[in-house]
């Protein structure tokens, strides 16, 4: 049987979660904070098993925004494993799996308004709509100052749910599968090399 496998490394948190869609699935996650390098592809090999790397039918890295340093060996490791495997790698933003794995906190359509902290004292932002079984974005991940964030919202032609997220975002993985099986549905087959880590 084919499965999906969805690495999150954004964080200070390694989660994973593997999924065949049908009757089978799991996730877990790890605090590794700056040993994520240390223990990602030991974790990474203990939780595929009982699987193999050739049941995978494709790969879900969380391409950002988030840690710099975090996010780009989770995307190396992906694009790695992809090509290997030959196997399709949808990148999927963290920004937009939170707004998926809060949906249900929400009317449907709500436009989620997310910020997050980056260096400087600048924010990653977004604006996500989601309902039960899609997300729309209404504003696609970026970096911005803070005045700037204000204003934009300020200028935003309906309302909306303002959100900061946590620091901690690796239990959000779930999502990260979730978002790219959608998009594997709809027949998208994405090469390893197009995805590229986002750091705003």
């Amino acid at each position: 049987m084919s499965y999906a496998l969805a690495l999150h490394t954004s964080s200070s948190e390694l989660g994973l979660a593997i999924n065949n869609f049908w009757d089978d699935s799991r996730c877990q996650v790890w605090d590794l904070d700056r040993n994520l390098s240390n223990y990602l592809h030991q974790y990474l090999a203990e939780f595929l098993a009982p699987q193999t790397w050739h049941q995978l039918k494709f790969i879900a890295i969380a391409q950002g925004p988030g840690s710099f340093t975090s996010t780009r060996i989770g995307v190396v490791t992906a694009r790695t494993l992809a090509q290997q495997l030959n196997c399709p790698l949808f990148g999927i933003s963290s920004l937009a799996a939170f707004a998926w794995s809060i949906r249900k906190l929400y009317p449907n359509g709500t436009a989620l308004a997310l910020q997050m902290p980056a260096t400087r004292g600048q924010l990653y932002t977004a604006i996500y709509r989601v309902s039960e079984d899609r997300i729309k974005s209404d504003l696609s991940d970026v970096l911005m100052n803070q005045a700037a964030w204000i204003e934009y919202l300020q200028s935003f032609a309906s309302a909306y749910q303002l959100v900061e997220l946590p620091t901690h975002l690796g239990h959000t993985v779930p999502s990260v599968l979730e978002l790219a099986y959608q998009e594997w549905q709809a027949g998208k087959q994405p090469q390893w090399d197009s995805v590229i880590p986002f750091y705003g």
